[in-house]
């Protein structure tokens, strides 16, 4: 992979946990693109980019297996044994039953069966959608034919909505939402980032952050905010939308807010990657996205629960609300952003190279045991 393409990646998975995260805080880093507005989705259109069709069906799912679920089951048995432990001490435990299907298929369909590692909902369903993608990489069809059957699949999913209840149904449209900025991110890769890797876009190609589309952009979002229904909660078609439960207020602005979040994003890494590439905190960030979704939580309640001590507040106030309520969110929510940012990228630093020292170690007693 490009040198230059892969800084770009980094910084934008470094930016796409920040809105993430931000938004877990009730906060938008972005101005008009509230949170839930394409946030998540942002993830599913990287991991677009980065797909590669060369890998044989099997060789795929083998890659994703280790790379994506591997880890989350690794983390949700901490999280069990965690959470366990600390229900005595807080008179709660944070999750649902601990049966076979709670800890096993719930991950595919909810992902919510413990409450500390709800971010990593994303994970199992990002799994899921990679491997439907890549049997649809097998039909050979043009790409504006994919785009229309993914964009299909999408406006479908919305209308499914309506039975989320089903948790199978739930599944089903989380999945056909999802594929579409899959491909669309595939199809970034393959025809714009070509064209503006090294230098300006030649005379008379289309360029996808001119100007007059920056504008429409702009323009087009903010025609949206008008129409914002958190000012107005009885009125408007809000921009925000809750994929993890299906939870649709409009069939197009979903896909529309999707849309400019994903192009908005890519042209502030475009602008400022001159700027920020050198910064080893923030390719850190992006380094260690999935420990930061894995982990910001247990780093939040770690700062709640400190407050309520320091405070000589009951632990039983925060028992009355879910896992992300925090303490006086007036003062402290970007102390808590700053906080679980830092200590979860450097837990993730430090996780890797634990990993790595482990793997050293058993490649030395490997050489020792042929030695002798």
């Amino acid at each position: 992979m490009d040198k230059v393409f892969s800084d770009k990646i980094n910084i934008l998975k470094a930016l796409a946990i920040l809105v993430v995260v931000s938004g877990h805080l009730e906060f938008s880093l972005i101005p008009m693109f509230p949170p839930y507005s394409f946030q998540v989705i942002l993830f599913f259109f990287i991991a677009g980019m980065v797909f590669k069709p060369k890998y044989s069906f099997f060789e795929f799912i083998k890659k994703r297996t280790k790379s994506l679920m591997v880890p989350y089951f690794l983390y949700a048995v901490f999280y069990l044994m965690l959470t366990i432990a600390l229900t005595p001490l807080i008179g709660k435990f944070w999750g649902m039953p601990v049966t076979l299907k709670n800890e096993f298929l719930m991950p595919f369909l909810t992902g919510h069966q413990l409450d500390l590692i709800s971010p990593l909902w994303f994970v199992p369903q990002l799994f899921i959608t990679l491997i439907v993608y890549k049997v649809f990489s097998f039909i050979r069809c043009s790409e504006y034919i994919k785009t229309a059957i993914f964009l299909t699949f999408t406006l479908f999913a919305i209308q499914l909505g309506q039975l989320r209840e089903n948790l199978y149904v739930l599944l089903l449209l989380r999945t056909m939402f999802s594929l579409l900025f899959v491909h669309l991110g595939y199809l970034y890769r393959l025809h714009f980032e070509k064209s503006i890797k090294n230098d300006d876009v030649k005379q008379g190609q289309f360029n996808l952050f001119s100007s007059k589309i920056f504008f429409f952009v702009i323009t087009l979002q903010s025609l949206l905010w008008l129409t914002n229904k958190d000012f107005t909660p009885a009125d408007g078609i809000g921009l925000s939308f809750i994929l993890v439960w299906g939870e649709f207020d409009n069939w197009i602005v979903p896909i529309i807010t999707s849309l400019t979040g994903i192009w908005t994003s890519l042209f502030l890494i475009e602008i400022f990657y001159e700027k920020v590439k050198d910064w080893g905190f923030l390719q850190k960030i992006g380094q260690n996205t999935y420990h930061i979704m894995a982990n910001h939580l247990i780093v939040f309640n770690i700062i709640t629960y400190s407050f309520l001590a320091l405070k000589g507040i009951s632990f039983d106030v925060k028992n009355g609300a879910d896992i992300y309520w925090f303490y006086y969110p007036l003062k402290t929510t970007y102390f808590y952003f700053a906080a679980g940012i830092f200590a979860t990228t450097y837990m993730g630093e430090f996780l890797k190279k634990t990993k790595a020292k482990i793997q050293n170690l058993k490649k030395s007693n490997k050489k020792i045991s042929f030695g002798l």
